[in-house]
């Protein structure tokens, strides 16, 4: 099976799901410690991930409900991150955006990884619950 096939992904989706799950609590951690300013933007796509992850590592859940669960709440974290990242592109349309000076912490980069994060969760739990209903 290639890596650049879908069902790759939706075999290994409760491992993904522990990935993304402990890419949240990574982030949560860093937020609570101070270590990073306190986003309410970012502190909204970092929860969607992460309870997108736990609804991916709990296969047996996944139909037609967790799938609308997941899509509800996906849409949530994806519109949050499309709105801080257009703002990343009105900088850019006003010539004013610069990258942050550590770029590991740039909210245009973050939130534009987070909405492909959670559009690919989504997806996957889709896929996933599809997946179950024909077994």
């Amino acid at each position: 099976m290639a890596i650049t096939s879908l069902d790759f992904y939706v075999k290994r989706i409760q491992i993904l799901g522990v990935v993304f799950l402990a890419v949240s609590i990574l982030a949560w951690s860093v937020d609570l410690l101070g270590i990073v300013y306190e986003c309410p933007y970012c502190r909204v796509q970092r929860s969607v991930i992460g309870l997108l992850g736990i609804l991916m590592i709990v296969k047996g859940w996944h139909n037609w409900m967790t799938t609308f669960i997941a899509a509800v709440i996906g849409f949530l974290g994806a519109h949050v991150a499309a709105a801080q990242n257009f703002m990343g592109w009105k900088k850019i349309s006003a010539g004013t955006f610069e990258f942050k000076e550590d770029i590991l912490i740039d909210p245009f980069l973050l939130s534009g990884a987070a909405l492909f994060a959670i559009i690919a969760q989504v997806i996957l739990i889709a896929l996933s619950a599809r997946e179950n209903s024909k077994s």
